[in-house]
């Protein structure tokens, strides 16, 4: 008998015809989250299965605690023989390590060719518990809920599912351009997005001098954070100081921060197209701020016909502020680094930009030099690497 792994798949098993894609995208991001380990795979439509190396067993399960489209993960025991005598012992065993006081066999036979039915096999095995422990049967809430799969390859007996990510498995739907600042919402937008399979590259804006290498660093860290879920990102960073100077000195300066998202929206859609991005994504929650009013919005947007994805539209703060903690951003983002969404803020910026206005205000200066420049010149920073060597 040997300790196995389990995976249930979740939100997988509603996809149909399309499942084994997934399914196979889920074995491969399993593959490349665990290349340090010993271990073999076995999947089917239903389940799957990683027999590891037992001495590596715990630190298997904290990584595939961090990979989408994994509902459950359980360490079941296995066992070749399925002779019924077999079973109810182990299931003893099992159960005697345990100190709760009710339990619940619940048996799924997918061998249908196994003569015992599943019914049958919960009598069987709960009476013999039973006779042999002073645990109680509780069929409603049980303390302990023993599980007995019979399979064509083996028994499988387990008592606690570990939670997953859920969601789906990286890559299956694409990729898609994160907007990236130093701040506590894009990071957790970046999150939810590859949650639904959607795999990630990383853009981000910066003014120096006005904003300094530790704004940079900073979100070079929070890239790598994400990373932990996301697969192969690449981070790209656009010098945008002279774009935002001359917004500053030739348009109304009311509208500076629409002007600015409005560049970085043209910005982010040509780097979009050149990384075979389907779709951008931003940390903008509804009302948040004064650039995230819906007439903001739709004023930003008028530039692009591109996918703008929102993951955290409807969220309030501190429900973001929470996500945050339990990915490990939130320490990073509020470090005290200004970004250049957050230098020549005017003093009252507009909550409800005029489109009229915007394209009049436009007309007073060409930008397409500038920022045709800003995309041929941008960098790609290697997120493998350390800090202290990009500087």
């Amino acid at each position: 008998m040997k300790k196995v792994i389990l995976i249930k798949y979740g939100e997988l098993t509603t996809k149909k015809d399309n499942r084994k894609f997934f399914i196979k995208q889920l074995k491969k991001n399993i593959f490349d989250k665990l290349s340090s380990f010993s271990f073999d795979i076995i999947d089917d439509y239903y389940r799957m299965f990683i027999i590891p190396n037992e001495d590596e067993l715990e630190e298997i399960v904290l990584k595939l605690k961090e990979i989408f489209g994994i509902h459950g993960i359980v360490i079941a025991y296995e066992t070749q023989d399925n002779d019924v005598e077999n079973i109810k012992n182990v299931c003893l065993n099992l159960m005697k390590e345990k100190n709760e006081k009710t339990f619940k066999v619940i048996t799924h036979r997918s061998d249908k060719s196994y003569p015992i039915d599943s019914m049958k096999m919960n009598n069987i095995i709960g009476a013999h518990i039973l006779k042999n422990t002073n645990f109680k049967v509780d069929v409603h809430n049980p303390e302990v809920e023993l599980n007995v799969e019979i399979r064509r390859e083996g028994v499988y007996i387990y008592n606690e599912t570990i939670s997953g990510l859920g969601g789906y498995p990286v890559s299956t739907l694409g990729r898609a351009l994160l907007m990236l600042s130093g701040g506590i919402d894009s990071p957790v937008a970046g999150y939810l997005t590859i949650k639904r399979g959607v795999e990630l590259y990383y853009l981000y804006f910066e003014s120096r001098p006005h904003t300094s290498i530790e704004a940079r660093n900073k979100v070079i860290e929070l890239a790598r954070k994400l990373e932990k879920y996301n697969t192969h990102g690449k981070l790209i960073v656009i010098n945008f100081t002279k774009i935002q100077e001359t917004i500053y000195k030739e348009l109304d300066q009311t509208y500076l921060i629409t002007f600015m998202r409005r560049k970085m929206y043209q910005i982010a859609e040509r780097i979009a197209k050149k990384y075979k991005c389907l779709a951008i994504v931003n940390g903008e929650s509804v009302g948040q701020v004064a650039s995230q009013t819906l007439s903001s919005i739709l004023a930003v947007n008028d530039v692009t016909n591109y996918p703008i994805l929102r993951p955290l539209c409807s969220f309030d703060k501190l429900d973001i502020i929470n996500i945050s903690k339990q990915i490990d951003t939130y320490d990073i983002s509020i470090l005290p680094y200004e970004d250049c969404c957050t230098v020549f803020v005017p003093r009252h910026p507009v909550i409800n930009p005029n489109l009229k206005h915007i394209y009049e205000e436009e007309k007073k200066y060409d930008f397409t030099s500038l920022v045709d420049e800003a995309v041929n010149n941008a960098e790609i920073v290697d997120l493998k690497e350390k800090i202290s060597d990009l500087l």
